[in-house]
């Protein structure tokens, strides 16, 4: 309950769905409207960008759930592996263990008795957990969870890609690339917003960098568009 109480004041215990959902979503904002945007430049017919948007969605959506479930679950294997290792180590030679924790206690700012105190009271109420969390840097909070990052990641850029999508739907073709490029800075604005506000973190940095990015990543794509324009 304290730890509980302790997180409802902090943000960490957001990092790691709210990183895969922001990354999602901008990306969708980003890719779809790249996409249409260069498709937009090369044509004066709305049905293309259409379809390339609907397409950019579909195969976005299903790359960015399955590209984050395998980079996800490649680091809670390594997580793993490392924690059977560490657990390994305590059974074969405690004492040296003892005195590795002892002196990460001691790098902190301890005192060598204290450190070394500290160190004996952990192992022996739960020295693998002690371990864990002060040598490899591993806890309940940071861990990684595959399918939570996936769904995350999935759904955001479905959510990010729809606006676009749907700008190059009902808004007029005429320049319609640039409509597009509008209204997508206006929705990656928003999205820094809210990702700031839900991570507590500067809302001016994250409008700042998302609008810098998200503008080279769509004005390359419309330098692309313009410069193999055809008639589709």
């Amino acid at each position: 309950m304290e730890q509980e109480d302790y997180l409802a004041n902090h943000f960490i215990n957001r990092s790691n769905w709210l990183r895969a959902a922001v990354l999602g979503a901008n990306d969708g904002i980003l890719s779809i409207a790249s996409l249409a945007i260069g498709v937009a430049s090369a044509s004066d017919l709305r049905a293309p960008v259409v379809l390339a948007s609907i397409a950019g969605l579909v195969g976005g959506a299903l790359s960015m759930a399955a590209g984050e479930y395998v980079s996800v679950s490649s680091q809670t294997d390594i997580e793993n592996a490392d924690i059977e290792r560490e657990r390994i180590e305590l059974q074969e030679k405690p004492a040296v263990e003892l005195q590795r924790l002892a002196e990460i206690y001691e790098g902190r700012g301890l005192k060598k008795k204290t450190a070394l105190q500290v160190a004996k009271e952990l192992t022996k109420q739960d020295a693998l957990e002690a371990h864990v969390r002060d040598e490899l840097g591993i806890n309940n909070v940071s861990k990684a969870n595959p399918l939570q990052a996936a769904l995350a990641s999935g759904f955001s850029f479905v959510i990010g890609g729809i606006l676009p999508t749907l700008t190059a739907l009902f808004l007029p073709v005429n320049k319609l690339e640039y409509y597009l490029y509008g209204f997508s800075i206006i929705f990656l604005m928003m999205l820094g917003v809210i990702a700031a506000k839900t991570g507590g973190s500067s809302v001016g940095k994250a409008i700042t960098r998302i609008t810098l990015w998200g503008t080279i990543a769509m004005g390359l794509s419309a330098f692309v568009g313009y410069l193999f324009g055809v008639d589709i």
